[in-house]
């Protein structure tokens, strides 16, 4: 069973910036697809970023030029960098991990951006 742990939530004043960090229990150098989906209440999960084995990235139309995901394989870890943060960005935000048809979750953490 895949364990995803999550950490860097928190509180900050818009403009500024705050890293989220993912680790796998697993090997991540696999063919797996791994990423950040964020929630709001009431609202749908929705994609954020997400990076392929071999570095491929994909963003939101809202966070592009914002917000960086990057991996590092030897830690089984993903990073997002998120940068000129705005309150629109405040969500529960949730790593991800894709096998083939399967996904599991991290516990989510907050973020929250303050105007």
């Amino acid at each position: 069973q895949v364990h995803l742990v999550e950490s860097g939530g928190g509180l900050v004043q818009a403009g500024g910036s705050l890293r989220l960090s993912c680790t796998a229990s697993i090997s991540i150098d696999s063919p797996v697809l791994m990423g950040w989906f964020r929630q709001t209440p009431g609202a749908q999960r929705e994609s954020v970023a997400q990076i392929t084995r071999t570095g491929t990235t994909t963003y939101a139309d809202s966070v592009k030029g914002r917000f960086t995901l990057s991996r590092d394989n030897a830690k089984n870890t993903i990073y997002l960098q998120m940068n000129s943060l705005t309150p629109e960005d405040t969500a529960v935000y949730y790593c991800n991990l894709f096998q083939g048809a399967h996904v599991t979750w991290g516990q989510g953490t907050q973020v929250t951006v303050s105007s």
